[in-house]
């Protein structure tokens, strides 16, 4: 093989490797390096993102909160400042999460009952 046609194979490596979804405010990007970075959409400071060593760290971190949470649930993981109301929206955002918001004033989420129940949008505002 040839340096050149290395070379091209290890940019098409990374590529497929690299992988960034946007969602409404959200976007998640899975990195060469196996990490996953959660940033608020169109964002490029280092303080509107949140890197995680893989998106399994992000799912733990889902499944460890509470079946309804919140910004101070997210905090007490240790994510400070407005990382934790990116997160709660990513949440809900990303398919891979069973998650709506709850609440905007003042930001909310909950997990999704899987008792085949229904809910109403009012209530989903309560």
């Amino acid at each position: 093989m040839t340096r050149e046609a290395a070379a091209d194979l290890l940019e098409s490596l990374g590529d497929a490797l690299t992988e960034r979804r946007e969602f409404f405010r959200t976007a998640g990007e899975f990195r060469t390096d196996g990490s996953y970075v959660v940033s608020r959409k169109a964002a490029d400071s280092a303080g509107n993102a949140k890197v995680f060593d893989s998106f399994d760290a992000l799912v733990r971190l889902y499944d460890r909160l509470p079946d309804r949470f919140d910004a101070d649930d997210v905090g007490r993981t240790g994510i400070t400042g407005s990382r934790r109301h990116m997160l709660i929206r990513h949440f809900a955002e990303h398919p891979a999460f069973d998650c709506r918001i709850r609440r905007r004033n003042p930001l909310s989420a909950e997990k999704a009952e899987h008792d085949g129940g229904t809910e109403t949008v009012a209530e989903a505002e309560e």
